[in-house]
């Protein structure tokens, strides 16, 4: 995975200070992206790790494996690892061309018949999920307007085989005010601490104003169910960033 560091946001007090809604996936993300999450987003870390394990868990011979905002291939990866020798087609979509180009670099210096993996630029609303033993959506839908987030996950709902499982992961907002505000602040501590200055820190808030936005866990798990979904459940939280698993 490409390592650059992350200095999108590191700007001057005379500079122009980030629009608000002007965050997008484009070449600058994806040639910083794995520095970028890894010091913004607590927990994808573990996440990542324990995806061949749940791999394992759910897999089923020649069925497909999706990664929906797939960004750079590194759940792919971990699917890959989980499924051994087993048959299975892994698929990648993101709407970023940039990130797809990205990513098909990353998979085939890992593989370089690239023989198991299939990458797609497509809006993840136009496409079909097919005999999916496992779904993985790491902190993709909040980027979907909400409108479209209940058919979206019937959608995926559908495509999945019966025990086959999504991996929702979002950053989630809480009723609670004051709960709500503790964890923000908690948040931008910890980002200062993986060496982002307070000037980055705010650019990217106000640049990613209306781009992610994030519902409540009770919101999540209500969707998962009405999809119907038998088991919903939060499998790893850290701060406000969560993953929930639901099996079919």
């Amino acid at each position: 995975m490409t390592t650059n560091k992350d200095q999108i946001y590191r700007t001057d007090e005379a500079a122009t200070p980030a629009k608000p809604g002007s965050f997008v996936f484009d070449a600058r993300v994806a040639s910083v992206f794995t520095d970028m999450i890894s010091r913004s987003v607590p927990g994808y870390q573990q996440i990542l790790e324990m995806l061949p394990t749940l791999t394992r868990q759910f897999r089923v011979e020649n069925a497909n494996y999706y990664d929906l905002g797939c960004s750079l291939g590194a759940g792919m990866l971990a699917m890959s690892e989980g499924l051994d020798q087993m048959s299975g087609h892994i698929i990648g979509i993101d709407s970023s061309i940039a990130m797809i180009r990205q990513a098909e670099r990353n998979l085939t210096a890992i593989d370089s018949k690239n023989s198991r993996y299939s990458l797609l630029d497509n809006d993840l609303l136009d496409i079909e999920i097919e005999s999916a033993s496992m779904v993985l959506m790491n902190f993709t839908l909040q980027f979907i307007p909400l409108a479209l987030r209940d058919n979206l996950v019937a959608k995926i709902y559908a495509g999945l085989l019966n025990g086959g499982i999504l991996v929702l992961s979002e950053k989630i907002k809480f009723d609670n005010v004051k709960t709500n505000d503790a964890l923000i602040d908690i948040h931008h501590q910890y980002k200062a601490d993986q060496g982002y200055s307070q000037m980055e820190i705010s650019q990217k808030r106000d640049a990613i104003e209306n781009v992610l936005i994030p519902e409540t866990l009770k919101t999540h798990i209500k969707r998962l169910e009405n999809a119907g979904f038998s088991v919903v459940t939060p499998w790893v939280q850290n701060l406000q960033f969560i993953s929930i698993l639901a099996i079919k």
